[in-house]
């Protein structure tokens, strides 16, 4: 190929259709699926020489295998990065990259706005193996400066972030990590590289819940860590390798077809969410609704300079005397619903909706939701592919007229 038809100088579009691809002899049009848990080698020169990684090939699915590969260089040419591992979910992700990033005595900044798993494991398991973390308002940036210590080693956020969509500046947050020498991971989990790239802003490392929009129908698990070849070879893959948590090769090839249509997908559950967005923001029993992609948002502004679109997330508190009028209106909102689905997951074509006060972030203690912003009446809308006048009467159920 030309300078000009290699794939980093696709669109997204194309890249997420046509990247990553590794045809067989057979000449198959769809990316085969490699069911297989080793591969055979030539001869014993060859079995030691790929054992000891001085030859390029796939070896054990543990950590080679030809459908995550494809996953993982599609995924890497969408983000922008040199590099990609594949794991079994996000939090496999997220823990993967940790271990193989920190040491014992290491400490973490991160922000105070993160998916409730992602806190469990940085206070309640990371933590027993002496890694500290400090959590900050990731919004401001001098909160992440001031929080950081001779021994901080890892910066790490979320943008926007679930469920608030609270967004962190990826431009000034890697310029601070750079500084310091501190590794800054940002999950796009929410975004995706349809939507967002962190790497055009100077993040390092960028996760994912492949689970989420990757997939788009809910179908598999899976996670990836994007990021530069040398640092995810030499540091991270070890611990792939001899910890396991491993993608399976039929979940690497539903995740591969759900990046064929990704764009599609991202564009028009964006356009469906800033218009419930602005349909919640008008009804009498809102009190406030949390989205990038309305003027009223205040990180709005940034936002729209990061990410091509406010996304397909949307929060909103109902109006409430006290926190448990809140929970019971909120219950009664997504218990009156009849279309979208009660479940805490994302990303799915189906809309879908939840109460992170008890689900997401059930497992934090009162006074980490209180200050994460959880309140007993915010409701998560993750806006699907249905139609968004059907969607409106379904929470009009609840709501009210």
């Amino acid at each position: 190929m030309s300078q000009k038809d290699q794939p980093e100088h696709w669109a997204t579009a194309t890249q997420a259709i046509r990247s990553g691809s590794a045809r067989t002899p057979f000449g198959e049009h769809s990316e085969a699926m490699f069911l297989t848990s080793s591969f055979v080698f030539d001869n014993a020169a060859q079995a030691a020489a790929r054992f000891a990684g001085t030859e390029e090939g796939n070896v054990y699915a543990r950590f080679t295998n030809p459908s995550v590969q494809m996953f993982e260089q599609r995924l890497a040419t969408l983000e922008g990065t040199e590099y990609c591992l594949a794991t079994a979910s996000g939090m496999a992700a997220i823990t993967t990259a940790c271990m193989g990033l920190l040491n014992a005595g290491d400490h973490i900044v991160a922000s105070k706005a993160l998916f409730g798993a992602t806190v469990q494991l940085f206070v309640n398991i990371l933590a027993r193996f002496g890694i500290e973390t400090t959590f900050v308002d990731g919004v401001s940036i001098a909160a992440w400066e001031a929080a950081i210590k001779p021994n901080t080693r890892m910066f790490y956020s979320e943008t926007p972030s679930n469920p608030l969509t609270e967004i962190t500046d990826l431009q000034a947050l890697g310029e601070l990590a750079r500084k310091h020498n501190i590794y800054n991971v940002v999950d796009n989990c929410f975004c995706t590289p349809a939507l967002q790239k962190p790497v055009e802003f100077g993040t390092e490392i960028i996760i994912h819940s492949a689970t989420k929009y990757l997939d788009g129908q809910g179908r598999v698990l899976g996670g990836a860590i994007c990021g530069p070849k040398a640092l995810l070879k030499d540091k991270i893959l070890p611990v792939l390798r001899t910890a396991g948590p491993t993608l399976s090769a039929f979940n690497a090839w539903v995740l591969l077809k759900g990046l064929e249509t990704l764009n599609v997908r991202m564009k028009a559950q964006s356009e469906a969410a800033l218009d419930i967005a602005s349909w919640l923001e008008a009804h009498r029993a809102v009190s406030k609704v949390y989205y990038p992609g309305l003027a009223s948002h205040p990180q709005h502004a940034l936002a729209m300079k990061q990410q091509r679109s406010g996304g397909a997330i949307v929060s909103f508190e109902l109006k409430a005397s006290d926190e448990d009028q809140a929970r019971a209106k909120a219950w009664h909102v997504i218990d009156s619903s009849q279309l979208m689905s009660i479940t805490a997951n994302l990303g799915d074509t189906r809309t879908t909706i939840t109460h992170p006060a008890t689900t997401t972030h059930g497992r934090l203690s009162p006074e980490a939701r209180e200050a994460a912003g959880i309140k007993q009446g915010l409701i998560r809308l993750a806006i699907g592919l249905e139609d968004v006048e059907d969607l409106k009467r379904d929470l009009a159920r609840g709501l009210g007229s």
